[in-house]
């Protein structure tokens, strides 16, 4: 009896860096089946509940939600996924993949490494990486995201009609994707930002915001509950706005852990 198909995704934030990993894992894994390519973690995310496919190749610095982020939501939304990281670390922080069953890559990948990875792929086929080594290797790599971020985004102007808003993004509520513009909501009301939300994610503060949607981001400190319905979606109840947001599901593995 012929083996099953086995199925990945790849999710790196550079196209031609994601492009490239695709293709030299065409030449060294033929019959492996590329069901999803994503530009950020939260595509992954989604993508991730969507196929459940049994590996995913994730880039460790993605905006917004990282590799990290998705791999420690992997338990929930697609459990039996073996997780490889794909980073440009170096080696002091090599030492914590080799803590647990988890594979990685080192930028940039070369076909002989790859190689590697794919034998040992195959050999731990059905064995899902271990949460525990993920949950440790994401306190060893990124104890400064405890860190108030230096370089985060602090003001912001935004469009209100005809009048041009200077805004305090400690003040911004949440921020909703609307096609190639984003809506900033604040206790005050809206403003039109001309900036899309995957390039906001790059310069927030990622540990005051976080992404509970694909097109939303809400600030943390301006959540006053959050409940789960029967689905596994969530909706977020706010402390200044009348209005609640929805989290979809794959996303509300993310709260797990706060």
């Amino acid at each position: 009896m012929a083996k099953p198909t086995l199925t990945a995704l790849v999710a790196e934030d550079e196209a031609l860096l994601r492009r490239s990993l695709v293709e030299t894992l065409a030449e060294a894994w033929p019959q492996l089946r590329i069901v999803a390519e994503c530009e950020d973690g939260a595509e992954a995310l989604e993508a991730l509940a969507e196929h459940r496919p049994d590996i995913a190749f994730l880039d460790i610095r993605m905006p917004g939600l990282t590799g990290i982020d998705v791999a420690g939501a992997a338990g929930d939304v697609s459990p039996l996924t073996r997780i490889v990281f794909v980073t440009a670390y170096d080696q002091y922080a090599i030492d914590a993949f080799e803590h647990g069953a988890i594979d990685y890559l080192l930028k940039p990948v070369t076909a002989e490494r790859l190689a590697v990875t794919v034998q040992r792929l195959q050999q731990r086929a059905g064995i899902a990486a271990d949460s525990e080594a993920i949950a440790e290797l994401g306190q060893r790599l990124g104890a400064q995201r405890g860190k108030p971020d230096a370089t985060a985004l602090t003001w912001i102007t935004a469009s209100a009609g005809r009048e041009t808003r200077l805004i305090l993004v400690d003040d911004v509520i949440y921020f909703r994707a609307d096609n190639k513009y984003t809506t900033v909501v604040t206790a005050e009301g809206e403003a039109v930002l001309r900036k899309p939300i995957r390039e906001l994610l790059e310069v927030l503060d990622g540990n005051l915001f976080k992404q509970i949607h694909r097109s939303t981001i809400v600030n943390l400190k301006a959540i006053a509950s959050i409940v789960r319905d029967d689905s596994g979606k969530g909706t977020v109840r706010l402390r200044q706005r009348s209005e609640t947001l929805s989290v979809s599901q794959p996303f509300m593995a993310l709260f797990r852990a706060m």
